[in-house]
């Protein structure tokens, strides 16, 4: 992701997705290298299905992907891993970012 790709929402999406201690100790964790699920849940002393809420906001905020993979004994292991990026987060970029913002109206439900 370059600083030209970050969007109003995108940097929204972002901000969101980092705005938690867990997820950011999921990003010092995955900065070192990727994980599976169960490898990942350990590490946080965290239960699996509390790491997929906070691993599917990061993914859908484009700040983690997964691949699913076959052990040797056969098992499906689903890894996942950092995409890279860089927030330059300064109030250059915060106003232009501003510019293609979608706000939603009043009432509209979410």
């Amino acid at each position: 992701m370059t600083y030209a790709e970050i969007t109003g929402d995108r940097l929204l999406a972002l901000l969101e997705a980092l705005a938690n201690p867990h997820r950011l100790l999921i990003v010092s964790i995955l900065s070192r290298e990727r994980k599976y699920v169960s490898q990942l849940a350990r590490e946080l002393d965290m239960s699996r299905p509390l790491l997929y809420m906070h691993l599917k906001k990061m993914e859908k905020a484009g700040i983690v992907k997964s691949t699913l993979e076959l052990s040797d004994d056969g098992k499906a292991m689903k890894y996942y891993e950092l995409v890279p990026f860089d927030l330059p987060l300064n109030q250059e970029m915060i106003a232009k970012a501003a510019e293609s913002l979608t706000i939603k109206p009043k009432g509209s439900g979410s």
